[in-house]
């Protein structure tokens, strides 16, 4: 059952389960935290669970008018919700662009992160990766938006490259797709945080903050799937050579979503990931 917490910046659902190490997953653009609902019920045995609806397109409150959904708003926005739940130096785990989020909340904001894992996700130039350059051309569109959300009402087109076709390889649950899709499709308020966000993307974003990884020393894994068709998992492998404590881990038979594909698998490399390393204490070299 989902909970609200007020921030600055807006109301946040979010959901938070199980007891122990707390470890907080992001989800990406057009999805929400129901993207980790075959991961979480492995790990709540062990770890607290807490799984926010960011502000990315598929949450049901708008944020404020005002608020900023830039990359580093949103980083900033998560930092806030981790301290407002009284989190002590979590575990972040990210996918697609929420895995920039956490990139940035890494280099902005250390000081709450534990440990980080960050399954497959934008990277150097690759934001967002060439396919969905299309997303930044329909900003500039009146209607852009709210035409590509009454499109994709066309179920078989969901499943094609330049939708979730590549995301993963397991199609998603009929119900969960229609429930990430329908807040952009009805809501206005909602296509402007949507819109917000996907404006503030740029691969100058993500070469920076790569750059500044090199700064970063908590415990990092990266957990990606060997046959991604966005990232490529020589991202992973550059990234773990610039974060001073990094390994790679290549997850077999799954695109982007992971958490779809190999939920088990993902999970059990997180458990032992938080099992054999020590969080940070400050997450400054």
């Amino acid at each position: 059952m989902s909970k609200e917490i007020k921030l600055s910046q807006g109301t946040i659902r979010y959901r938070d389960t199980g007891s122990g190490e707390p470890i907080v997953f992001l989800h990406g653009l057009l999805v929400d935290g129901q993207l980790w609902r075959k991961v979480t019920p492995e790990l709540e045995g062990e770890f607290r669970c807490v799984v926010p609806d960011l502000p990315l397109g598929s949450h049901r409150i708008a944020v404020n008018a005002d608020a900023d959904l830039s990359p580093y708003g949103v980083a900033a926005l998560v930092a806030e919700l981790i301290g407002e739940l009284g989190l002590e130096r979590p575990t972040l785990v990210g996918n697609d662009s929420g895995g920039t989020i956490c990139q940035i909340l890494a280099t902005r904001h250390p000081e709450v992160i534990g440990r980080l894992v960050l399954t497959p996700t934008d990277a150097f130039d690759n934001f967002p990766p060439k396919i969905f350059s299309y997303f930044k051309l329909l900003s500039k569109v009146p209607g852009g938006y709210a035409a590509l959300a009454q499109s994709v009402r066309i179920r078989p087109l969901r499943r094609t490259p330049i939708a979730f076709g590549w995301l993963s390889k397991t199609p998603t649950e009929r119900a969960v797709m229609d429930s990430w899709l329908e807040p952009v499709r009805l809501s206005p308020e909602i296509r402007r945080d949507v819109q917000k966000f996907i404006d503030g993307v740029d691969p100058a974003i993500t070469r920076r903050t790569a750059d500044e990884l090199t700064e970063f020393t908590a415990p990092t894994l990266l957990a990606w799937a060997k046959e991604d068709k966005l990232f490529p998992v020589e991202h992973a492998h550059r990234l773990a050579e610039l974060i001073p404590d990094a390994r790679v881990v290549e997850i077999e038979d799954s695109y982007t979503f992971v958490s779809e594909d190999q939920p088990e698998r993902l999970a059990r490399e997180i458990a032992k990931f938080v099992r054999e390393s020590q969080p940070a204490a400050s997450s400054v070299s």
